[in-house]
């Protein structure tokens, strides 16, 4: 299995254009697949520096409705008029984020895309195939990451603190492995392994993706919350490479809890399993 990342905060050098975003391209024996598409085109650039064709993505899986994970969603659907796209329902909601001198900033994704004849929306447990599976519906067993602050969704003309049912995660099992692939965590990793655990009754031997412990509205996580999740993270025996919302800090942090369980995973990295 290969795992690329097309699209992130940082780039491993300057080839690699670089976004507040993710997208991450996954080479598994049967499929080709998309988790993410960025905040905008930046994915493809990528994707044809990394010898990745677009065209040629079996399903895409949008994590949640934020811009930064759909962002690219149109562009994609330019370069791609065959492949599923999976999306829970919920995820086109209107969704905003609270900015300096408390403006609201619109982060959803592009509603009339929502129309698209490849959009497939997903339930709480949904499988793609028999080794993969798509799953939402978290148990809030620990709290949300505070860094959620400032996320709304509007429901019925109103603002409301956004709960994120529309987010889910992927689990791919090959060659007796298991991925774990989040997009930002909203729901707490914590929370989201601990699903993982119900679902499959052990731990993932891989964990990739954002952990939302910095957040550009609410700010980082604390200390002891970071040091509590990677001592957490530790114990699961999984190799995590974690980037975008995760932030370089608390990232920092979390490696001098894991050491060499943790890696940060940039535009243009690519990991072999």
């Amino acid at each position: 299995m290969i795992i690329k990342a097309l699209a992130e905060n940082t780039s491993i050098s300057k080839e690699f254009g670089s976004e507040h975003g993710l997208s991450l391209y996954i080479e598994t024996k049967d499929y080709n697949i998309l988790f993410d598409v960025g905040a905008s085109g930046l994915f493809l650039e990528n994707a044809k520096k990394l010898s990745v064709d677009i065209a040629s993505i079996d399903f895409l899986i949008i994590s949640h409705g934020h811009y930064d994970h759909g962002g690219g969603l149109k562009t994609f659907l330019q370069e791609n008029n065959t492949a599923d796209v999976f999306v829970h329902p919920q995820a086109f909601e209107k969704f905003y984020a609270s900015r300096p001198n408390d403006k609201l900033e619109y982060i959803g994704l592009e509603g009339e895309l929502e129309l698209s004849e490849q959009i497939i929306f997903t339930a709480d447990r949904f499988f793609i195939g028999k080794e993969i599976q798509i799953y939402s519906d978290v148990t809030q067993k620990e709290p949300q990451p505070s860094s959620n602050r400032g996320l709304f969704v509007e429901k019925d003309g109103q603002m409301v603190d956004d709960i994120f049912v529309h987010e889910q995660n992927l689990i791919i099992e090959e060659g007796g492995k298991t991925l774990l692939i989040t997009g930002c965590a909203h729901n707490g990793i914590i929370n989201i392994i601990e699903h993982f655990h119900t679902l499959k009754g052990h731990m993932p031997d891989y964990v990739i993706g954002g952990f939302h412990l910095s957040g550009r509205s609410g700010g980082d996580e604390s200390p002891e919350v970071i040091d509590k999740i990677g001592k957490y993270l530790l114990d699961t025996k999984a190799k995590c490479y974690t980037c975008h919302c995760t932030g370089i800090q608390p990232y920092d942090r979390l490696k001098a809890v894991m050491g060499d369980s943790i890696e940060y995973l940039s535009t243009g990295s690519e990991i072999i399993i």
